[in-house]
């Protein structure tokens, strides 16, 4: 069995299309995992102006060349200038996990991230999501920010600050 992760091609669109519904079937039950799909999630236009974009890296995780994951990147630049990579998705299918196709992908990031000059690279994972948390952590990586979020009642008016 052959891992790898690569540039993604206008062939892999089907792919990644299917993979995306992938990410949206596991995140939305997820704690969280509505509002960021809403608000974070699925940002994108269309994959191939994506992949024309030289601020994006859209890859594919391939198992024998069989396409089983994906991972999308951006360029975002600080308010000082800092370029940092952001990982705005990844996603393994759940029978290619924890057979090195994330590290290949997220390997590929970086490397991508030195090329365009980043000083760091930013991934999110959700409250419960305790294998990407770990995933993550077990590659250097350590939380910066907690988003903290309430629902509002509708029923509840006026009960803020005076």
């Amino acid at each position: 069995m052959l891992e790898g992760a690569r540039r993604a091609t206008l062939d892999d669109v089907g792919a990644l299309d299917r993979l995306e519904r992938g990410v949206v079937d596991e995140q939305e039950d997820q704690r969280g995992g509505k509002s960021w799909l809403l608000r974070e999630g699925l940002r994108r236009t269309s994959w191939p102006m994506l992949f024309e974009s030289a601020d994006h890296l859209v890859l594919v995780g391939t198992i024998d060349d069989v396409v089983v994951g994906f991972a999308v990147a951006a360029v975002e630049v600080l308010a000082d200038e800092t370029r940092l990579v952001r990982i705005d998705n990844m996603f393994v299918e759940a029978d290619a996990r924890a057979v090195s196709v994330g590290e290949h992908l997220l390997g590929a990031v970086e490397v991508w991230a030195r090329e365009v000059g980043a000083e760091a690279i930013d991934a999110c994972a959700l409250p419960g999501a305790r294998t990407t948390k770990n995933f993550f952590e077990g590659h250097g990586f350590s939380a910066r920010l907690l988003v903290m979020h309430r629902r509002l009642d509708p029923s509840e008016e006026g009960s803020g600050a005076s």
